[in-house]
């Protein structure tokens, strides 16, 4: 089980911009617009699943509250920060 889960980290860590989109159900313009902002820490080119579920986050907030792109980054940047301290308890 170890092996799968270190083979699907592998895969993630090598996405496409396309194929994060594609995952998250967002275009590419979407995603790419937000690289360029800053939203997401990554390199803009490899997405990790910690980005993709940021990304997923980022959206779902903008539609479901007609949130601005900012908002909806610092949303996000909580929701880590909860699970980051949850995962320290």
């Amino acid at each position: 089980m170890q092996k799968q889960e270190i083979l699907e980290a592998i895969l993630v860590e090598c996405m496409t911009i396309e194929e994060a989109a594609s995952i998250c159900k967002v275009d590419v313009a979407w995603l790419s617009c937000r690289i360029k902002e800053g939203y997401f820490m990554g390199k803009g080119e490899r997405f990790s699943s910690g980005d993709l579920l940021r990304a997923r986050r980022m959206r779902d907030i903008e539609r479901n509250f007609d949130a601005s792109p900012e908002l909806a980054a610092l949303f996000a940047d909580l929701l880590e920060e909860i699970d980051r301290l949850k995962m320290r308890i």
